[in-house]
């Protein structure tokens, strides 16, 4: 059985982001669906802006800025910067430096911030719900980032960042394709919510299903129906010992879209 969990004053944006906003989305996509029904580039909106967040976070926040495991041009950087905003995961300065700590401490009831020895709810979205102690950051382990003037400006101007691409872009796109409201529906809100679940099956799923091919030292697992999920993620126990490799699923025959992406 778990250790209890520590009581702690309740995130009340991350409650609107993570527990209101799919309640939201419950009731109003079906009602929509029954009044108005989805036009075809409402559907497609879904699958290409799903993509461009999730590659945001895998691609961009992940293995580029919390890893530093490959160099990328100002303009890619510019780019994954904005697809990564679109995910409303918080800023890359707060991501980066909370997923390292995850590294350093992986496994660590006390010291690891979404660790997966404190149960499936915990690890996957109960961490965020509230302001546990491990979930707080100084920032002392992201330097390079706290020079970088483009992660700098994203974290001071983070909710105008945010408020601009997940309101202004499906707008835009739902106002070229007739279809502002279906879009906003499903490219925007049901994609968030899809997008924010594939990022959280690997801090959860990814501790504690599959296999450990390369060490046991930690809960880690390599997964190949999580790596579908969550866009090449999902080899998580190669990512453990090789976290400053680009790739994690290194096989020709592994899925790994993030790689074939960098």
């Amino acid at each position: 059985m778990n250790a209890p969990l520590p009581k702690a004053p309740i995130n009340w944006v991350a409650m609107f982001a993570l527990v209101l906003l799919p309640i939201v989305a419950v009731i109003a996509i079906p009602l929509y669906a029954y009044h108005h029904d989805f036009s075809l580039g409402a559907w497609i909106s879904l699958f290409v802006l799903l993509g461009v967040s999730s590659l945001g976070i895998t691609a961009g926040y992940h293995r580029l800025w919390a890893h530093r495991a490959y160099e990328a041009t100002l303009p890619l950087k510019i780019i994954l910067m904005l697809m990564g905003t679109f995910a409303v995961q918080n800023s890359i300065l707060f991501w980066a430096s909370g997923h390292r700590v995850h590294h350093r401490h992986v496994d660590d009831i006390e010291l690891d911030p979404y660790s997966a020895k404190k149960g499936f709810w915990y690890s996957h979205i109960g961490w965020m719900l509230r302001d546990y102690p491990s979930g707080s950051t100084d920032y002392k382990n992201v330097p390079d980032l706290l020079n970088d003037k483009m992660v700098m400006f994203q974290h001071n101007y983070y909710i105008p960042l945010v408020l601009a691409t997940n309101l202004g872009i499906p707008a835009l796109i739902g106002w070229a394709v007739g279809d502002v409201w279906g879009v906003m529906l499903l490219g925007g809100l049901l994609s968030l919510i899809l997008s924010h679940h594939v990022t959280f099956f690997i801090n959860s799923l990814c501790h504690m299903w599959g296999k450990r091919p390369y060490t046991e030292e930690n809960t880690a697992r390599d997964n190949f129906l999580l790596a579908i999920l969550t866009w090449g993620e999902g080899y998580h126990n190669f990512h453990h010992i090789f976290q400053y490799d680009y790739r994690n699923g290194v096989q020709c025959w592994q899925y790994d879209p993030t790689k074939w992406f960098i």
